[in-house]
């Protein structure tokens, strides 16, 4: 393995936690919408609140170190990118700038108006912020980036849009699953039946997104989809099977293993994305040598990667099981 293969498997490392640790985070927005009222919805709002307080921001330190990765490791592709996808990238910024200022001043409102209007905007950026993060995906994925084709938004074809869809969904997902143990454990039976159901049916439905949405990919994105079908089949089946065995363990109430099964199945469909695309950094333009930039610049990134993993992964893990288990909130 090349010191550039080694970066990007080290930045694709943090694309999947990313994926997971805040697609949970991503996916309550859309419950907190769908809650209902000040009354009916503020059961579940609590227990948002309650689930994301001591980690809704800690999340985002994965996409600040795929960031740096993709900028120091392949400064070509990154300002190609950046250029290419600016639109999508604003939203995206603007996303997580609004949802962390809904979620922290519903909590200080003054009045119920300006707490019900934090509310839609934490919402309404959970959306948002998940779905362009798609689009980008999709479009890198789909070859348009890189090629100076001028004549379409490369970030609303097909791919991108199946990309937005996608991730909307398994954001949605994770989080009802998660809010779904949060819930037992908390001993609200009924939030914990509703919120069961509910993950039920959205599980369901990505899987079938998942599953059909590689139809269109065939013509749209054909380098994406002979990677998907070789090199990631693996990591797909894998995602498949968790995914089942996720919908499983659900209906057993089986909720604890339900919640691991679901990080697998989302892990895995993004690892699948990966090793579909190598070895392009950005499809069918650069590939991840012709796009790395200098080989002192790579090896201190993986020194600087290895340090990270040794400093900050601990505090992480850490702070997640204090979360997990309810200490930080006494």
């Amino acid at each position: 393995m090349s010191a550039a293969d080694a970066v990007a498997a080290v930045m694709f490392a943090a694309v999947t936690l990313y994926a997971v640790s805040a697609g949970a985070d991503f996916g309550t927005g859309l419950w907190d919408l769908l809650a209902g009222g000040p009354k009916k919805g503020a059961p579940m709002r609590r227990l948002i609140d309650k689930a994301l307080g001591p980690v809704w921001e800690a999340n985002h330190v994965w996409l600040i170190f795929v960031i740096v990765l993709l900028w120091s490791g392949f400064p070509r592709p990154f300002a190609t990118i950046m250029r290419e996808l600016a639109i999508p990238f604003w939203f995206v910024g603007l996303g997580i700038v609004l949802r962390g200022s809904g979620f922290a001043f519903r909590k200080f409102a003054p009045t119920l108006q300006a707490a019900r209007l934090a509310g839609i905007v934490f919402a309404g950026s959970s959306f948002v912020t998940p779905f362009f993060l798609g689009t980008i995906a999709g479009a890198i994925a789909s070859g348009r980036v890189g090629t100076g084709v001028e004549d379409e938004v490369i970030w609303l074809s097909p791919t991108s849009i199946l990309g937005g869809i996608l991730a909307t969904a398994t954001c949605a997902f994770l989080a009802a699953v998660f809010l779904t143990e949060e819930a037992d454990r908390s001993g609200d039976v009924e939030l914990a039946e509703e919120l069961r159901l509910k993950a039920f049916i959205t599980a369901a439905v990505t899987g079938m997104v998942a599953l059909f949405g590689t139809v269109p990919l065939r013509d749209d994105a054909p380098t994406l989809f002979d990677g998907l079908t070789s090199r990631g089949a693996p990591e797909i089946i894998l995602s498949t099977v968790a995914g089942l065995a996720t919908l499983h363990f659900l209906r057993r109430r089986q909720l604890r293993t339900a919640r691991i099964s679901a990080v697998i199945a989302v892990a895995a469909i993004v690892l699948g994305w990966g090793f579909g695309q190598y070895p392009w950094i950005l499809v069918d333009s650069v590939t991840i040598d012709e796009g790395a930039g200098h080989p002192a610049t790579l090896t201190a990134l993986l020194v600087a990667a290895g340090l990270a993993a040794l400093i900050v992964t601990p505090a992480l893990v850490m702070l997640y099981r204090l979360a997990d288990t309810n200490r930080l909130s006494h």
